[in-house]
């Protein structure tokens, strides 16, 4: 199964202007887009979990990335969710993912209707009635092939960053109207070593 389309539906997109955004463009060897930020606030501490490590948070700049596919390679058990660089250098990443998350965000990105709502469904229902905007998704670090990753929201106790899975993350933001951008740490493109 392969969720693959040319102009494919972006969850990277900038948000309007009256929503929460990240910082203007760091980096502008592409052609004018809104594909670099430059170090938005510190990543959440996760309970432990990983962070960009060596690199300090004034260093990190994060790049916007699009979703191009739901992918699911045989033998693998496990969906892949493919996301691409909105600008040079162009980099995908790919994530691996459960089957019922990847089920979730192949929905989501299709914008198909459900008979009763999904679980990212209520969250992200249940955060609009109490006025808490999700201002971006940030996929903040790699160990092997685990990713980590953090909501950014905005209501009326303040900003505040939760840490989630990349997964929980995408199939939440994928339904939000306006769309969320979805940022990447720079250094997460990189291979992981050995």
């Amino acid at each position: 199964m392969s969720d693959t389309a040319p102009g494919a539906r972006s969850a990277g997109r900038p948000a309007p202007a009256d929503t929460a955004a990240p910082p203007a463009p760091a980096d502008t060897a592409a052609p004018p887009a809104p594909a670099d930020t430059a170090a938005p606030p510190a990543p959440a501490d996760t309970a432990g979990e990983p962070t960009p490590g060596a690199v300090s948070d004034d260093e990190l700049t994060w790049r916007l990335v699009g979703l191009v596919a739901v992918r699911m390679d045989l033998p693998s058990p496990h969906p892949v969710v493919v996301l691409h660089e909105q600008s040079r250098p162009w980099r995908q990443l790919e994530i691996p993912v459960a089957l019922a998350d990847g089920t979730a965000i192949a929905a989501a990105w299709r914008n198909e209707a459900t008979p009763r709502p999904l679980t990212h469904q209520v969250w992200l229902e249940t955060l609009v009635r109490h006025n808490v905007q999700v201002a971006a998704v940030r996929i903040t670090a790699r160990r092997g092939g685990v990713f980590f990753a953090e909501l950014d929201t905005m209501g009326p106790r303040g900003r505040q960053v939760v840490p989630c899975r990349p997964s929980d993350a995408l199939a939440l933001v994928l339904r939000a109207r306006p769309p969320v951008p979805v940022l990447v740490a720079d250094w997460v493109f990189a291979p992981p070593p050995g």
